[in-house]
């Protein structure tokens, strides 16, 4: 039988989760949740489908439209996540999800269409363009053995952690957006980058509940560095972190990570996904320090005539005035103005 394309409802929820996480390429970022996230916390419209044959489910294929006047108008899968793509079964569902995707695009005023695959996967069907030089993901194998992951960490960046183990750092697991949102919306302001709302961090904590957890590290009773982790499957995924400036002279940030790489061991994690950084960033070099090797993120894409492709990020020159002025502003304005901006990149 062909496969048939439906749009995702309420009582198919439970059906799609479980065709991705029994599909080895399925992701965090493919649940179902996501479609509701990113409504409620953007506003932003969801186009989740799937394909079907003969009752069953064959692929699936989370896709949103985000419109900015910034930014311009795509459709993405998956927006505000690393991962996304069609997850299909075979080669008739993936070109019936691509079909639908090109209809959609070509029936909305959106200019692009933007594929986050992890993998490489098959060569950019006639009309779509890879940019395959912009993004890499730091993945690893974790063991259950605490020693055995602290001697797989390399010599430098096993003594960083080491010494926030000696400077009395200490460790908590909990649900706390306040103090995540306060710590990580100074970091990335410092970095020069609009920071998301504090609504949309409860959204996730809401939607995702024993599924996700916040890691806080503590010098005496003070919060210094924290992070958003995720759990899929074996995985653990930390996703939103950031430091505060004494958490870099009191090694923070390295014990931050092997807090949760401890911890998600603990709860039976055996693989380590560090996430996405930029080619030649600090957070690139952060995660190749830790032993973990960078694996390309093939981002592809299907444009309009006369279109460009989109390209947001912090590294384009364009932006570089923006990133050195947002760096000055004072804190309570950044966080009032940067989640109307930063719903508009994706």
């Amino acid at each position: 039988m062909s496969v048939s394309v439906r749009t995702l409802e309420a009582a198919s929820e439970p059906a799609w989760d479980r065709f991705v996480t029994a599909m080895p390429a399925g992701t965090f970022f493919h649940l179902a949740a996501w479609a509701k996230v990113i409504e409620a916390a953007f506003g932003h419209e969801t186009h989740y489908s799937f394909t079907e044959r003969d009752g069953a489910i064959t692929g699936v294929l989370p896709l949103a439209r985000v419109k900015s006047l910034l930014f311009g108008d795509t459709l993405i899968s998956s927006p505000f996540c690393v991962y996304g793509g069609p997850l299909t079964v075979d080669a008739e569902s993936q070109a019936a999800l691509i079909a639908h995707a090109e209809r959609l695009l070509a029936r909305s005023p959106s200019s692009a269409l933007e594929f986050r695959y992890r993998d490489g996967g098959e060569p950019a069907p006639p009309g779509w363009t890879d940019r395959p030089d912009l993004y890499v993901t730091f993945r690893k194998p974790i063991e259950a053995d605490h020693d055995r992951n602290m001697k797989a960490i390399p010599r430098k960046q096993r003594a960083m952690v080491r010494k926030a183990i000696q400077n009395g750092l200490t460790s908590i697991a909990n649900q706390d957006v306040g103090t995540l949102h306060r710590i990580y919306a100074e970091s990335v302001r410092n970095l020069g980058t609009p920071v998301f709302s504090r609504h949309y961090f409860r959204i996730l904590m809401d939607t995702f509940a024993d599924a996700a957890d916040i890691v806080t590290v503590l010098d005496q009773q003070t919060p210094i560095a924290t992070v958003m982790n995720f759990y899929f499957r074996d995985e653990v995924l930390p996703y939103y972190g950031g430091g505060s400036a004494a958490a870099r002279s009191r090694a923070g940030n390295d014990f931050l990570y092997w807090e949760t790489m401890r911890r998600a061991a603990d709860r039976g994690c055996r693989l380590f996904d560090f996430g996405r950084s930029k080619i030649g960033t600090g957070s690139f070099a952060f995660k190749h320090n830790w032993g973990f090797d960078p694996a390309p993120l093939n981002y592809r894409f299907r444009l309009k005539p006369g279109h460009a492709m989109p390209d947001h990020n912090p590294l384009n020159p364009k932006y570089r005035t923006f990133i050195a002025a947002w760096k000055r502003l004072p804190l309570p304005l950044a966080n009032l103005l940067g989640p109307s901006i930063v719903r508009g990149i994706g």
